[in-house]
């Protein structure tokens, strides 16, 4: 079983595209999709069970930041920053959800906030030139910027784009890791 296990873990890190240090592929579908291949399935399944199809959502994930180091709120903060005009491109809706990277569970945490999405971004905080930047760390990043917080676990970290009903037009994600948008990366700031 732990060799079955651990075929399955190097399918997950190596059989998607890196991005910007987030894994992005498409791992879900129907029967034909997965075309008797056994260990994709294993991945989805444990990645993340009940995904939809690249048509119908995309998940990114990362538990790196851009130079590749662990994610891990004990040590350091970082930021994702949207350039203006580069939020992603959904016909629905998107998100960015923080997860404890032992457990995957959620972060409990004292904003009781899991995620930032974006029916949120009429309350979050742009630059003048209008680009968009999330603050991922344990502590406050000040009260000016507590709307961009997404509050990290004292511990690593776990990091899930969600992007529904994505663009199949330029800029898009698809097809899954060839589109012309690409994530920002997770940046370590101190």
């Amino acid at each position: 079983m732990k060799q079955g296990n651990d075929k399955v873990d190097k399918w997950l890190t190596n059989g998607n595209k890196n991005i910007n240090g987030w894994n992005i592929g498409s791992f879900f579908g129907d029967e034909a999709f997965f075309n008797g291949d056994w260990m994709m399935r294993a991945g989805a399944a444990k990645g993340g069970l009940y995904g939809n199809d690249a048509v119908e959502a995309m998940y990114p994930y990362t538990r790196t930041d851009t130079t590749g180091e662990p994610l891990d709120g004990s040590k350091h903060k970082y930021t994702i920053t949207f350039a203006p005009g580069q939020l992603p491109p959904v016909n629905a809706f998107w998100s960015v959800t923080m997860y404890d990277g032992k457990s995957q569970f959620l972060v409990k945490n004292p904003i009781d906030r899991y995620l930032i999405n974006s029916p949120m971004l009429p309350g979050m905080k742009r630059a003048p030139d209008g680009s968009l930047t999330l603050y991922i760390q344990k502590d406050s990043p000040g009260a000016d910027k507590e709307a961009n917080w997404l509050p990290a676990p004292d511990g690593t970290i776990y990091l899930v784009m969600r992007l529904y009903w994505p663009k199949p037009t330029p800029p898009s994600i698809l097809p899954a890791g060839e589109g012309t948008w690409q994530p920002p990366g997770v940046k370590r700031v101190s």
